[in-house]
């Protein structure tokens, strides 16, 4: 069934949503693994992942990327850099 908002599609958890693309991220599921406090809770959901997929859960593993390194990731942009460096900066880092 195919509306304005996309198609219907189930996750695994059993949450109804719609999407209009190919992605298959739940946002119900995304909602709920957000981090409440953190350098991450402060991105986007794709920006996280992009750190968590390249195992980028504390602000010193942050620290051993560079910008540009950062900035390949898929689902990283600009946009997430100067959360990032103040994320940095709050802990006395800086990227590589």
């Amino acid at each position: 069934m195919t509306t304005s908002k996309g198609n219907l599609r189930t996750c695994s958890k059993g949450h109804e949503y719609y999407k209009s693309s190919d992605c298959p991220v739940c946002p119900t599921c995304e909602q709920e693994r957000k981090p409440a406090d953190g350098f991450l809770a402060k991105l986007s959901a794709p920006a996280r992942r992009a750190l968590e997929h390249h195992g980028i859960t504390t602000v010193q593993q942050l620290a051993t990327y560079s910008e540009k390194e950062i900035l390949q990731f898929h689902g990283m942009g600009p946009a997430s850099l100067p959360k990032l460096r103040a994320a940095l900066e709050e802990s006395g880092l800086s990227f590589k």
